[in-house]
């Protein structure tokens, strides 16, 4: 199917929707919204694989609101995402796009903050809920929450949310929603367990996978700094400094390191915070909406806390420990690179393993990445590649 020329106004989409989507600068859908839309819109279940950055949030989103009534009070679009700093960007995206609509209300459910705030939210009987799959279970043994004119379910990082052990709570949700119209799994990875939700609860679903070569690839330099693990530290902050990065995001593998790194950048004066499980999740949204406002230059975390940050203007991606899983990284790198600008990605290499593990990635996602030096007074370089010598051969 040729998306390539089609624009929002082909879509069939309201002019509240179209004003909204101009004001916020997008003049055209990306391919897994020009793909999916059309199918939403006419209550068909979608199963969908594309990559990371390439807007899938609008794909499942327009045509949610675009079906809401908004004279209607009750909950008729449900989201399931599978951490709370998703959660909470799903609902800022879909509130943005409604600026130019009436009485739909959208609120977000999550686990770690108090019940009492989100209880007053669902007084408000919003027509859309985004919420986390164990936090919505909460809400709807308290009967907080009805599910009953629910028409729209959605599993946003449909495999994470899986991965995460959310299948017993994620397969209970969807079966207490007696009227759905329709049910869409976003993702972008298709695992054994999303397949099964979509043969348990899909009908003649239609399967949608936007291909990482296709022009949705984020546009990313991808390179390597060889250093000792005890440099790691100073290398970053050396190249951060040298090239005048001013939006950084770091990923370290785990809490502790996170928190080590943060504690270092902000001793040698670098503008940094963390966000990671052991912090409290009201400092984690703070923390979020500084970088997302552009007053903290230098976000550090973890691969489970920075799902779902969506920041357009991230000047480079920052590897501080190379990944376990070869999906972290195609997730982590495509943090930057987004709404069609150009992206660069750093891995810092200390030791064999991670060497290993970095070109298993490259070859698992068909990447490459260059590997680079970088002095001491900030100067990069290409990295000579030694060839190895053969052993002379002995002749007895």
């Amino acid at each position: 199917m040729d998306t390539s020329n089609i624009t929002f106004a082909d879509l069939g989409l309201s002019e509240a929707m179209r004003k909204a989507l101009e004001k916020k600068g997008y003049g055209w859908p990306t391919t897994i919204q020009a793909q999916a839309i059309p199918h939403f819109m006419q209550w068909k279940d979608v199963i969908a694989k594309a990559p990371t950055g390439t807007g899938k949030t609008f794909a499942f989103g327009i045509p949610m609101i675009e079906h809401i009534e908004p004279e209607t009070e009750g909950v008729q679009g449900l989201i399931l995402a599978p951490t709370r700093e998703l959660a909470i960007q799903i609902a800022d995206e879909l509130r943005s796009l409604l600026i130019y609509y009436e009485g739909i209300r959208v609120a977000v459910l999550y686990g770690g903050a108090g019940i009492g705030g989100q209880i007053k939210q669902l007084e408000k009987k919003p027509q859309i809920v985004v919420a986390t799959p164990g936090r919505l279970m909460d809400h709807y043994n308290r009967k907080t929450i009805r599910l009953d004119k629910v028409q729209t379910v959605v599993l946003d990082e449909a495999d994470r949310m899986l991965d995460m052990g959310f299948f017993k709570d994620v397969t209970r949700i969807i079966e207490k929603v007696k009227n759905r119209k329709n049910l869409g799994l976003f993702s972008a990875t298709i695992s054994q367990e999303v397949m099964t939700v979509s043969w348990m609860y899909q009908r003649d679903e239609v399967e949608i996978t936007v291909e990482p070569k296709q022009e949705d690839r984020p546009d990313i330099d991808q390179f390597s700094l060889t250093c000792t693990p005890l440099e790691k530290a100073e290398t970053a902050v050396r190249l951060i400094r040298s090239q005048g990065y001013e939006r950084v995001m770091i990923f370290c593998n785990t809490k502790h390191m996170c928190q080590r790194l943060s504690d270092d950048f902000q001793r040698v004066g670098l503008d940094a915070d963390c966000i990671h499980g052991d912090i409290r999740q009201s400092q984690r949204e703070k923390t979020m909406q500084r970088y997302r406002d552009g007053k903290l230059a230098i976000l550090i975390a973890t691969d489970v806390a920075s799902r779902g940050i969506d920041v357009d203007d991230v000047d480079c991606v920052i590897n501080y420990d190379i990944p376990d899983e070869n999906e972290y990284y195609v997730h982590r790198i495509g943090r930057t690179g987004r709404a069609k600008r150009k992206g660069v990605a750093w891995s810092l290499v200390s030791n064999f393993p991670e060497k290993a593990k970095l070109d298993e990635i490259c070859k698992f996602c068909n990447f490459t990445v260059a590997p680079m030096t970088l002095s001491a007074e900030g100067v990069l370089a290409p990295e000579e590649v030694k060839t190895p010598t053969l052993p002379k051969r002995r002749f007895r």
